[in-house]
């Protein structure tokens, strides 16, 4: 490993500048460490192993630092639990169950957690490979939206990454740009994802870290069922934040605001999305109404009507784009190709009134019926039509299929079909309902 005498950063054995500042690179055990830490850690071997280097960035709950595997010679990310939050039982045992996710799941998408150990100090370390690139969210804050083919490649590698996780019964319960890396390649954005340290363990017998009636996860991206603390979480919960993600991705806005964690989760147990077409009117990205209809099944409020999985999710936007194939393709094509092939078809997406047809989910399929961007069903599956593309892709699974695009209203609370008896009185009833559910939920989040 070679280091740079100035920032202190590491570099591969072949790399002879640092492009931060510019400097010529020397072996890394003839550069000290660099900078300042209150923790007297800087240029210490911890467990005899790791050299660390330099500081990387600090939270709340510990300090990142860049190190040198002096066994391996490569060089990883130290995480360090800050004192007083190593004191808490429940705060380190999240921290070590980072590690024993990671141990658990074999997704080149999840990021490789390599060891779990306590230190001379009284804290805990885990040690991580050390990634290049940036977190989503400083994508977006730079970049405000992203393009539809980088947001295709990207969802379906998470997709990949999450089904693996919930066929193994992990829910990560966090999902949130913060949590989605970014490393930058040739081909496109290689993603990781981060923190499983708020995993909920749906598995028979396992430890349960999270009182009953209390919540986990990021205001923004948190499911209703999430917000209002219920036991019943299950892969779909992370479906719900990966719709969130994708529709701040691709218009700039989240679907669902507030001045405070109370008011945003108010927004999410009570108000319906604007489809992610009509979010912004400083859009740069055209979204054609099947994104809309895709985005908007992800951020159902009723578990039973929300995309069945994380790959499927990711499907229904590829699609929706007009691309053949599913996620396993999209997460090994390059940006570029996707960006060709989407570029290709997007204009007759957006020109004709028309969007691929989404399958029912498993539970609605059962129902017998369901509904899709407030359009029955039974019209999804009856319309007619060709095929845009025409692909064998299409041709081997129910998507593609041209017809009108459906209204994205809000699903009514009372059945259409019952306005023959319906009572005068019964819509303030329902209204005064909600609000009283909505008042106690708000109450026993602010307990």
């Amino acid at each position: 490993m070679r280091a740079c005498r100035v920032c202190g950063r590491l570099y591969p054995d072949d790399a002879r500048f640092c492009p931060i500042d510019g400097q010529g690179l020397y072996s890394a055990t003839q550069v000290p460490a660099a900078g300042e830490d209150d923790a007297g850690r800087l240029g210490q071997v911890l467990f005899e192993r790791y050299q660390v280097r330099r500081v990387i960035a600090e939270g709340g709950m510990g300090r990142v630092y860049e190190a040198l595997d002096l066994l391996e010679q490569r060089h990883v990310a130290l995480k360090v639990l800050h004192p007083e939050v190593a004191k808490d039982e429940v705060s380190v045992e999240r921290f070590k169950r980072e590690f024993e996710v990671s141990a658990l799941l074999t997704s080149v998408h999840v990021v490789d957690v390599l060891d779990f150990r306590p230190t001379r100090d009284g804290t805990y370390a885990l040690v991580m490979e050390f990634l290049y690139g940036e977190e989503l969210r400083s994508t977006l804050r730079r970049e405000r939206q992203i393009t539809p083919e980088r947001a295709v490649r990207l969802l379906s590698q998470v997709a990949l990454a999450l089904d693996e996780a919930h066929d193994k019964s992990l829910v990560h319960r966090d999902l949130k740009p913060e949590n989605l890396f970014l490393c930058q390649t040739s081909e496109g954005d290689m993603l990781k994802v981060l923190d499983f340290g708020s995993v909920r363990d749906n598995a028979t017998n396992a430890k349960k870290l999270t009182v009953m009636g209390t919540t986990i996860g990021s205001p923004y991206y948190m499911p209703p069922e999430q917000a209002q603390g219920l036991e019943s979480l299950d892969r779909r919960a992370d479906v719900w934040a990966l719709g969130a993600i994708t529709y701040e991705s691709l218009t700039g806005e989240v679907p669902f605001k507030g001045v405070n964690g109370p008011s945003i989760l108010l927004e999410i147990l009570t108000r319906e999305p604007v489809p992610p077409s009509q979010a912004s009117p400083r859009n740069r990205v055209d979204i054609p109404a099947g994104v809309d209809a895709a985005v908007l099944r992800a951020l159902r409020k009723a578990v039973s009507q929300r995309t069945a999985s994380a790959g499927e999710f990711a499907n229904d936007i590829g699609h929706a784009y007009g691309l053949d194939g599913d996620h396993r393709d999209w997460a090994v094509t390059t940006q570029h190709q996707l960006g060709r092939w989407i570029a290709a078809r997007l204009p007759a997406l957006m020109d004709h009134d028309t969007l691929p047809r989404l399958p029912l989910g498993k539970a609605e399929a059962q129902a017998g019926g369901g509904e899709l961007g407030g359009v029955p069903a039974a019209a999804w599956s009856a319309a007619g039509g060709p095929e845009p593309f025409g692909g064998p892709a299409h041709a081997a699974r129910p998507l593609g299929t041209a017809f009108p695009a459906p209204s994205l209203a809000p699903l009514p609370l009372v059945d259409p079909g019952a306005s023959a008896t319906r009572r005068p009185w019964l819509a303030p009833v329902a209204v005064a309902l909600a609000a009283l559910v909505t008042g106690v939920v708000l109450t026993l989040l602010l307990l």
